[in-house]
């Protein structure tokens, strides 16, 4: 099984190389190791009767979590792409007038940095993606703006209990409270930033040749593209409320969103020809969504899921603590680890090591696990949802981003260590 996944992970990474879409290599890869995972059943799960069944309800176990996060993610890309079919995000680009690209680098990812801790990393990453594509025309700049905006997304996500999956887990788990994760990991966090900013504006140079405006075949209302953009910004603000008050999960507050703003629309565009309302409808708007972004983040997440029922993770996880044993070393790397597979088992593994009795709320084991799981995923663009999501709708090559980002992501995630490190040692 593992070998089957660093060789599917070879095949992801090598995309363009090969010609061969991400997304094919990723459901392949899922479906052979769990074909593996059920032919070797009795021998993983030995002293279970019917261990075939057990494979298959873990199956549609993890399937249901992919799910939501599938869901969420369309519904996420959907909301987004109808208020910029309606001109919305132009209200915004319009107030950017700064062409110099690192003050424009800058301006975007503290934007980034405090939207992803309000909203989450993930639909914080797909707003920017749109923005940035209205913004830069030049390839080279758009995926060096989009790779740091994914680690101003993870890092804004880091030290929000709302802001990122696993800071979600340990929050809701009891791992850590909402004030002291604020409190602890903020500045680490900025620090993380602020040093990759740093680094990255002596590359940055120059200024930018904004993109050609494309001239719209039909004239929208100027209240209707701002009707759209509130109900369509409105509606991803409220999805952290409506999680904290129903305690449902994210992708059905993003529904809630979706279905508003999709009657809100049908409204709008009720008396308009069939051509013109179809162009500014739901239904046209969905032939334009990245499906097979969406298709590789289901494969990769299947793929890690056959690893963490096959016990790999947890494998990991115990060589881990029984090898090396120093917190501070066992949370680095299970930020690099959370880079090449999901963080969100490496961090559910960690939970399920270590009980409270062991290391109690708000211990130092738990706020350093945030941060790096939250900010470890960076190293690698498809290491966080986030950067997944950007790499589908801005095409980003693996590669190219592993020459051109990752050592700037590494030195960034260890500056926040170093900066956590400091703060525990004075405070």
């Amino acid at each position: 099984m593992i070998f089957i996944f660093v060789l599917g992970y070879t095949a992801i990474a090598l995309e363009h190389p090969l010609k061969i879409d991400k997304a094919a290599s990723a459901l392949l890869t899922a479906v052979i190791v769990w074909t593996l995972l059920i032919i070797g059943s009795n021998t993983i799960l030995p002293n279970i009767t019917d261990s075939t069944t057990v494979v298959e309800e873990s199956l549609m176990h993890h399937l249901g979590e992919i799910s939501g996060i599938l869901f969420f993610l369309l519904g996420a890309m959907t909301l987004v792409e109808l208020v910029d079919v309606h001109g919305g995000f132009d209200i915004i680009t319009s107030k950017i007038t700064t062409l110099n690209k690192a003050k424009l680098l800058w301006i975007l990812c503290f934007v980034t940095f405090f939207m992803s801790a309000a909203l989450d990393n993930l639909t914080t990453s797909i707003i920017m993606a749109a923005l940035l594509r209205k913004l830069i025309h030049d390839k080279k700049d758009l995926w060096l703006f989009a790779g740091m905006v994914i680690l101003a997304a993870n890092a804004g996500g880091a030290w929000s209990p709302i802001g990122d999956v696993t800071t979600i887990m340990l929050w809701i788990g009891g791992q850590v409270t909402a004030a002291n994760i604020v409190l602890k990991i903020l500045l680490p966090s900025l620090v993380c930033l602020l040093v990759l900013l740093t680094l990255i504006s002596f590359k940055v140079k120059g200024k930018l040749n904004p993109p050609n405006k494309e001239k719209q075949k039909h004239t929208i209302p100027e209240w209707e593209k701002k009707t759209v953009m509130y109900l369509g910004i409105g509606a991803l603000l409220f999805v952290p409320i409506f999680k904290t008050t129903t305690h449902l999960p994210p992708f059905m507050g993003i529904l809630l969103g979706l279905s508003v703003l999709w009657i809100a629309t049908e409204i709008l565009h009720k008396r308009k020809p069939s051509e013109l309302k179809k162009s500014f409808s739901i239904v046209g708007v969905l032939q334009k969504i990245d499906t097979p972004s969406i298709l590789f983040f289901l494969g990769i997440l299947l793929a890690v899921s056959a690893l963490q029922v096959a016990g790999h993770l947890n494998d990991l996880a115990v060589i881990l603590d029984n090898k090396i044993g120093n917190i501070w070393i066992i949370n680095s790397l299970i930020g690099v680890f959370s880079s090449i597979v999901d963080n969100v088992p490496l961090v559910a593994g960690a939970i399920g090591m270590y009980s409270l009795d062991v290391y109690p709320q708000n211990h130092l084991f738990w706020e350093l696990l945030a941060y790096c799981a939250g900010t470890g995923g960076s190293i690698l663009i498809i290491g966080s949802a986030a950067g997944v999501a950007i790499m589908g709708i801005l095409k980003i090559d693996f590669i190219w981003y592993l020459k051109n980002i990752t050592f700037y992501a590494f030195v960034g995630y260890i500056s926040g260590i170093l900066t956590f490190l400091l703060l525990n040692q004075v405070f």
